[in-house]
């Protein structure tokens, strides 16, 4: 039996991206096929290195040939991927597909470490990642990272000065952490705020990127609504722990995003903090703020529960030396960030296919 494109093409129409949920060839995801004799080779483009279903959807085109095709047939499957996204001409952030928001509706939930471990986690993955510390008030980001003491520079370009991010664990960084002295306290009135979050948005070169997070301040005040007014947001996620009182103001917080002055997609709600688990103990857990509430919340709003993050000793560790606990080759800390970061992923793409009708070019 001589095996043909039309028929291998045929037999992977029946796969269909289980979010997107359009066949694999209508979603131009099937590149670079070459068929020989029994032997068919092929790339599955799929809309994020992040993809939590990247094996499932690998089996269900093997499946489908051996099924379809032939029983015989050698298949060979290269899963890469190309993130979508915005694609602007002229705008702000015209090489930036995709800006998250991540906020929280008050504050000591620890919505910059999730922001920090969130990052590295989507750039482990094969992403283009930057970090925007939009705190003006309380950065965080320059001890974090463990570039304290670190100032960006500037450059001409096309008759305009930008500023360079700083670059650590592959990610592209900017906080007005970076621009003051670490000990100076920041006494601004909310316009002077928000025309400093406004440079980071028109005067910083991010470039090229996959994902920008925007680790925003507690609350709902003049730095959300610039943000919202500058931005293009992709869309929000929610941090919260399972505390009732982080839980009333994280209700708070996702009522900003989907009220109608504002009318930012919530991606869903991460969990923080979710239970203790002692370094010689990984298997217990201890819920020392309640359990699931970070659950209930995403099930209550209807929006999705992104992922839970167990409390360990080497996030704060991580966080205080500047060396976070997502960078750990393996771990509960670093599974548990991995696995929000495919699931973050995920329901990017979603939007995205909602917004843009998604087809991977």
């Amino acid at each position: 039996m001589t095996i043909n494109e039309k028929q291998v093409l045929d037999a992977l129409r029946e796969v269909e991206d289980p979010d997107l949920k359009k066949d694999l060839v209508t979603l131009n995801m099937i590149r670079n096929l070459h068929i020989e004799g029994k032997r068919i080779s092929f790339t599955v483009m799929l809309t994020t290195p992040a993809c939590p279903m990247k094996e499932m959807i690998h089996n269900a085109c093997v499946r489908a040939i051996h099924l379809l095709v032939s029983q015989e047939a050698e298949v060979e499957i290269e899963m890469s991927a190309e993130v979508t996204g915005r694609k602007p001409k002229d705008q702000v952030l015209p090489g930036v597909k995709n800006i998250i928001a991540v906020a929280s509706g008050k504050g000591g939930v620890g919505k910059s470490t999730v922001s920090m471990n969130l990052a590295i986690a989507l750039t482990r993955s094969g992403s283009k990642v930057g970090l925007m510390d939009a705190d003006i008030y309380g950065p965080s980001l320059p001890i974090m990272s463990g570039l304290q003491g670190e100032q960006p520079m500037a450059h001409n370009r096309d008759g305009k000065q930008w500023i360079q991010p700083l670059e650590r664990f592959g990610i592209k960084l900017m906080s007005i952490g970076f621009l003051v002295p670490q000990d100076h306290a920041i006494i601004w009135r909310g316009p002077m705020a928000s025309k400093a979050l406004g440079q980071f948005i028109t005067d910083v070169d991010w470039g090229e990127l996959d994902y920008l997070i925007v680790d925003l301040p507690p609350g709902t005040g003049d730095i959300h609504l610039t943000l919202v007014q500058h931005l293009p947001l992709t869309g929000a996620v929610i941090v919260t722990t399972p505390q009732a009182v982080a839980l009333a103001d994280a209700r708070k917080g996702l009522a900003m995003f989907q009220s109608d002055a504002v009318k930012v997609p919530v991606l869903g709600v991460i969990e923080n903090m979710s239970w203790f688990s002692p370094p010689d103990m990984p298997e217990k857990k201890y819920h020392l703020f309640g359990k699931d509430g970070g659950k209930d919340l995403s099930i209550e709003k209807g929006v999705p529960l992104l992922g839970q993050i167990p409390m360990v000793e080497s996030l704060r560790t991580g966080g205080d030396i500047g060396v976070p606990a997502a960078l750990e080759a393996e771990g509960l800390v670093a599974e548990a960030y991995l696995n929000l970061a495919g699931e973050v992923a995920r329901q990017v793409s979603m939007q995205n296919s909602r917004t843009f009708d998604t087809v991977i070019s």
